[in-house]
């Protein structure tokens, strides 16, 4: 996995136009998919995809 297929909190948060807060609100119950590596937390971009498609089915 390279580097363009991970985002950083801030840039997965700027995709879905959602404040930090709310991002980690997402990661914590479960319906965003994130990876943590070290004391980085990461979020593949296909998560990202995937918790949009998830949050318009429930919309």
């Amino acid at each position: 996995m390279d580097d363009e297929q991970l985002l950083t909190v801030d840039e997965a948060a700027a995709r879905l136009r959602v404040s930090r807060w709310t991002l980690y609100c997402l990661i914590r119950s479960k319906e965003l998919r994130s990876v943590k590596i070290r004391r980085r937390r990461l979020i593949p971009v296909g998560a990202v995809a995937e918790c949009i498609h998830n949050l318009m089915e429930v919309a």
